[in-house]
């Protein structure tokens, strides 16, 4: 026997909706936690709901593959409406997953497609009545309404991703499907299941198809995992470090026991240009500071955001004065952006203490700020005003 031969026979399904079945038991898992994690509880919802569907439905199938096996046509019915509203569910899933910040996904077209497998359902019962007594071989029955039916619900969920910004795989995983769909109706009406090579072809095509939804909710619950870690680390508005982040920049950089500086930057007159221009252009001066001491700190250490208008920065000198460093910024942002900064900063010469650092460097950014702004000073030369401000 070949392996062709060997796959288009029942242990061909068997391997092909055991494979099917495993990778739905990794897909609800991974589910499940996306359930117990966020708050898009109805998505998740009916992820869960639609998966353990599609598991009944290959098991199922496994059970229509052996031939000496007897089966209700009703099953078999159930079976054929599983598998459309089962592709239905997933596919409005995956859409509304990686569409639901951009565009609006409409339900509406969903449902009525759901709604209308059991209309045709009914339809394809007065044209092919039987009792609940019938009992018949496996491949005795077909529903060529419901069947062709699921052919025009692959288009209509094709024609619905052309407002919605999905990943080349989600495409691909439509074709794989529409690809297996023809095959095996082609083999269910034309050929008859004479063709080997076509059955071993509807055998293997599922494989592909799950695989791709697989990837795609894998790679959905990494970058959650990716936003959920940045929104931990990062400000929101910046895109700098979160204080509490750049502490443990900072305290990193500290261990290494190399010489390094904090600078503590603070936005000159930022009240009232959010007085005078508002807040949206405001903070789109803030961003632009932020990006200025972000490109500065870049390969010699990291920026945060301390809070409001206040901005820090730790670098190693090893290789770089911390005043040119400094001044650089200063410079950039008096001539890149429509305001000014005072600066401050202090190095381990010091203080060897992450939070003793930072406040000598706001001592010295305070000293800047009232001596005329704009302007960069280091701590030691702001013991005097220290004690006065004190």
């Amino acid at each position: 026997m070949s392996i062709t031969q060997w796959l288009s026979g029942p242990n061909g399904q068997l391997l092909s909706s055991s494979a099917v079945i495993v990778i739905l038991v990794l897909m609800f898992f991974m589910s499940v936690r996306l359930f117990a994690s966020y708050r898009n509880k109805r998505i998740y919802r009916l992820l869960i709901t639609a998966i353990p569907l599609i598991i009944v439905k290959h098991g199922l199938l496994v059970v229509l593959a052996y031939p000496s096996w007897s089966i209700s046509p009703w099953l078999h019915l159930a079976f054929t409406i599983m598998q459309i509203i089962s592709f239905i569910i997933i596919n409005f899933v995956f859409m509304k997953l990686y569409t639901q910040r951009s565009a609006q996904l409409k339900v509406i077209p969903f449902i009525i497609m759901s709604m209308m497998t059991f209309v045709i359902a009914g339809i394809q019962f007065a044209i092919t009545p039987f009792t609940a007594d019938t009992v018949v071989e496996a491949q005795a029955f077909t529903f060529p309404a419901l069947d062709f039916y699921g052919l025009i619900v692959i288009f209509m969920v094709m024609l619905d991703t052309r407002s919605a910004d999905m990943s080349s795989k989600y495409y691909a995983s439509l074709i794989v499907f529409f690809a297996s769909e023809l095959a095996r109706l082609a083999n269910a009406y034309v050929f008859h299941g004479s063709l080997i090579w076509l059955i071993s072809f509807t055998q293997l095509l599922p494989i592909i198809y799950y695989t791709l939804l697989f990837i795609l909710l894998f790679e959905w619950v990494i970058e959650r995992l990716m936003y959920t870690y940045q929104s931990s680390i990062m400000d929101g508005l910046t895109g700098l470090y979160n204080r509490r982040h750049f502490y443990s920049k900072a305290e990193q950089l500290l261990q290494k026991n190399k010489p390094m500086a904090i600078l503590f930057c603070d936005i000159d007159n930022f009240k009232k240009l959010n007085d005078t221009h508002g807040h949206h252009k405001a903070d789109g001066v803030l961003k632009q500071v932020a990006e200025i001491i972000k490109e500065e700190s870049s390969g010699i250490g990291s920026a945060g955001r301390y809070g409001g208008e206040e901005l820090l920065s730790c670098i190693s000198t090893e290789r770089v004065k911390p005043e040119i460093v400094a001044e650089s910024i200063r410079s950039r942002v008096e001539k890149e952006t429509m305001v000014t900064i005072s600066v401050g900063f202090s190095t381990t010469k010091e203080s060897k203490v992450v939070q003793d650092m930072i406040k000598q460097a706001d001592e010295a950014m305070y000293h800047s700020k009232t001596t005329g702004k704009n302007k960069v000073t280091p701590f030691k030369s702001t013991d005097s005003h220290r004690k006065s401000r004190a």
